[in-house]
């Protein structure tokens, strides 16, 4: 038998750990879970679960980490997606919502299955990079709800309102499982399309943002990456714009995204200075929901923004920025293998996107950003 590289075996254990903490985490639950029983099950050291996780939530976030990917993995694509937006709504819904647990599921598997958080993040900034996913899950809901125009603030609060009654029903279902009926939420996720939300202005700050500064620097590739939505292969030295967020600057996805013009390729690449559990609990909740997104809507439909993990941060190094952390926010504006465009801080990638040199405004021949459908 052919011998193991160090790598496969560094694969194999993590495996095997990933393994036992799902099986330790389902019997006993997160609050009573033990490191060494998860060692005794995977047959290996205290050591050696330590040298791959940083402790019991790094474990738990890649174990529900893991458990999105498979599942996105195995995700039908739809052969046309829903024809309206309340029907997208419900059908969204009733993907989502086949993980409540059973009556008869134990409490450690049902927070496993309903991917629970609970318990799990008790830290300042840990509860505030999930108030940042949730807007950015959010936002990418309402660009897949609305794929050929501009997305519209009111949509991006529809989506929030899906996923807040979504949510809520899972936090219902962790305490007392079979007490919500799925059919019947998936109905009143359908009927929310059915209500009337204003659209808020752009927000207070952006225009103070100062513009991004015009440049001619060589542009490369730093690393190979993945759009996580698609799967496809991304090359950041395309045409298009790509800004940097860290996690807990997601938000300002919606600022860039609402500023895009049509035609341009928007790449938002996701950063963290805490990719043991800042960076699992972005993938997990990001993963989770293109997940059910590729379920539910056609190949076309899904939203527009590449969305790629850059743990290492060679992006940012890549453009002279200090090491990432959550507070990040670059963008860039790439052509014919130049950056043409940069701004750092607050309202940057909104800085880029709206930034036009000669050249583009020629090729433009007058093209407007987005607008909504219902706009002239």
């Amino acid at each position: 038998m052919a011998r193991l590289t160090r790598a496969q075996q560094q694969e194999r254990t993590r495996r095997a750990v990933l393994e036992a903490a799902r099986q330790e985490f389902a019997e006993y639950g997160y609050a009573e879970a033990k490191i060494d029983r998860m060692a005794e099950r995977a047959e290996l050291t205290r050591g050696a679960v330590y040298s791959n996780f940083t402790g019991k939530r790094a474990l738990y976030l890649a174990v529900l980490a893991d458990a999105a990917e498979q599942a996105w993995a195995a995700a039908e694509p739809p052969v046309e997606s829903p024809d309206s937006t309340g029907r997208a709504l419900g059908a969204f819904a009733r993907v989502w919502l086949e993980r409540l647990p059973l009556t008869g599921d134990t409490p450690g598997s049902g927070h496993l299955q309903l991917r629970s958080l609970s318990g799990v993040l008790d830290s300042e900034p840990s509860r505030t990079a999930l108030a940042e996913l949730f807007r950015f899950e959010a936002l990418l809901l309402a660009l897949a709800l609305e794929p050929h125009t501009a997305v519209r603030r009111s949509t991006i609060r529809l989506a929030e309102l899906a996923l807040t009654l979504l949510n809520g029903a899972a936090g219902l279902a962790e305490n007392a499982p079979g007490i919500s009926d799925p059919f019947d939420l998936a109905s009143a996720a359908e009927h929310l399309a059915g209500i009337t939300l204003p659209d808020d202005g752009q927000p207070a700050h952006l225009p103070f943002v100062a513009p991004a500064r015009p440049a001619e620097d060589p542009w490369t590739t730093p690393c190979v990456l993945r759009d996580e939505i698609t799967g496809d292969r991304v090359d950041l030295g395309d045409d298009g714009v790509v800004v940097v967020l860290g996690v807990g600057r997601l938000s300002a996805a919606e600022e860039a995204v609402s500023a895009a013009r049509l035609r341009d390729a928007v790449t938002i690449a996701v950063v963290t200075s805490d990719p043991a559990e800042t960076g699992r609990l972005a993938r997990l909740r990001i993963v989770d929901l293109a997940g059910s997104l590729r379920r539910v809507f056609a190949a076309g439909e899904l939203p527009r923004p590449r969305i790629v993990f850059d743990y290492d941060g060679a992006i940012p190094a890549a453009l002279g920025q200090p090491p990432a952390d959550d507070l990040t926010e670059v963008a860039i504006r790439v052509r014919d293998g130049l950056i043409v465009a940069r701004a750092e801080g607050r309202g940057a990638g909104h800085a880029v996107t709206t930034h036009t040199t000669r050249e583009h405004r020629r090729q433009d021949d007058g093209a407007s950003p987005r607008r909504p459908a219902d706009e002239p």
